[in-house]
């Protein structure tokens, strides 16, 4: 039997049975619909994730260093600048958690950085107007200051466009906005200021809490996480039962890494769930086929009797079976697309996730394509093999 007939007595078969058509496949439906929406959603927050947390940023480092006997100084920075070489810069970072006003309104728990140029760099801040800080700025004690956009919308209001050139006030003293960048997540109410003036003028103390380090383009990232712990450890004679508390090394690579392995054991998890549905789809599948059997045992016969072969018949009732999931398929995936909007929508305005969009990528349609072919074949062979067994005779004699 050539592929147009068949193709045309299985649309026929599946035209003759609509309603019980569509019930059998409402699991096929709903597992890869399930598929589909919850691919797309972990994809979108992954992304989400990347732009608005600066993951992208590869070679970024992140130390944490608490000597027993001192502070670190910017000296310090210096030596672990000659003796990791593989660092394009190291930068000094400190913190502090203050009040800041603008004279009609004030912002109780800003977040104040104090920091050096490189440090926009190595995190990738996104300018939204004005500058950044400059070298001279953060050598000289500049009184100036970059600013995110949840301090612009809580100082001068969502409406606000343009802030470059306003004064903050913060503790005695009135600092100018140079420039706007994006907010790093919802809460995040961040205030950039030179390293010198915050720990001159803002915390009183010039203690380092951070280290920002910022990898040369190629470097083995685990190998300059390693490096940089062991220089720090001999550097500042840190005794072996502190070892583990006194230095961090977090690279960004390792985070995107982890967040890659928890994002796929969830994908995991949800698409085992789903599966449960797809077999629940396929025995579905499979009874039916089993009843279309049953009702067309004369025509089987009829056609035997006319010089159809086994495998004919074979053919014909596994691509019905193939047929019935692939429009189950199809339903599906336009079902999880939507599906997936309506939960990006629900999930996007989460603390530090913002905008969310889904991401319905060509390899999991293909998949859910994959696993409909694969499942009209599983569930729909073993009734095939039954019609295509039957006696001629008996089923023309078949009531």
């Amino acid at each position: 039997m050539r592929l147009r007939d068949l193709l045309y007595e299985t649309f026929t078969a599946i035209r003759a049975n609509r309603v019980r058509s569509l019930l059998t496949i409402l699991g096929i439906v709903i597992g890869i619909a399930a598929v589909i929406a919850m691919t797309a959603l972990i994809d979108g927050i992954k992304m989400s994730l990347v732009g608005q947390l600066g993951l992208n940023q590869s070679r970024l480092v992140y130390i944490s260093c608490y000597p027993e006997t001192r502070q670190v100084t910017m000296d310090d920075l210096k030596q672990l600048e000659l003796n990791v070489p593989d660092y394009e810069f190291v930068s000094a970072v400190s913190y502090y958690s203050g009040k800041a006003t603008n004279g009609t309104r004030s912002l109780d728990a800003a977040q104040i950085i104090g920091c050096d140029e490189d440090y926009f760099t190595a995190v990738g801040s996104k300018l939204v107007s004005g500058r950044l800080l400059t070298a001279d700025e953060c050598t000289g004690g500049s009184m100036s200051v970059v600013i995110d956009q949840q301090v612009v919308s809580k100082l001068w209001g969502s409406s606000a466009t343009d802030v470059v050139g306003q004064s903050i006030r913060i503790n005695d003293d009135s600092y100018s906005v140079v420039g706007v960048i994006e907010a790093s997540g919802m809460n995040s109410q961040m205030i950039y200021m030179p390293y010198s003036t915050l720990t001159t003028r803002v915390s009183g103390r010039s203690s380092i809490d951070q280290i920002i380090g910022y990898a040369r383009e190629g470097a083995d990232m685990n190998a300059i996480g390693d490096k940089t712990k062991s220089f720090l450890i001999k550097y500042f004679n840190i005794s072996e039962e502190n070892q583990q508390y006194a230095v961090s090394i977090t690279t960004m690579k390792s985070i995107m890494d982890q967040l890659d392995a928890t994002m796929a054991a969830f994908q995991l998890l949800m698409t085992t769930v789903a599966g449960v549905s797809l077999v629940v789809g396929g025995i579905g599948i499979m009874n039916m086929m089993l009843t279309n059997v049953t009702e067309r045992i004369r025509e089987i016969g009829l056609r035997k009797a006319l010089g159809a072969r086994s495998s004919d018949i074979t053919r014909q009732f596994l691509l019905e079976s193939v047929m019935l999931c692939i429009v189950g398929g199809v339903f599906g995936i336009l079902l999880g697309y939507a599906g997936a909007w309506a939960l990006t929508s629900a999930a996007s305005g989460m603390a530090g996730i913002g905008q969310i969009v889904p991401i319905i990528s060509p390899t999991a349609v293909a998949t859910a394509t994959g696993i409909c072919v694969l499942i009209g074949m599983v569930f729909g062979y073993g009734p095939a093999r039954r019609a295509a067994k039957l006696d001629p005779v008996e089923s023309l004699r078949y009531q």
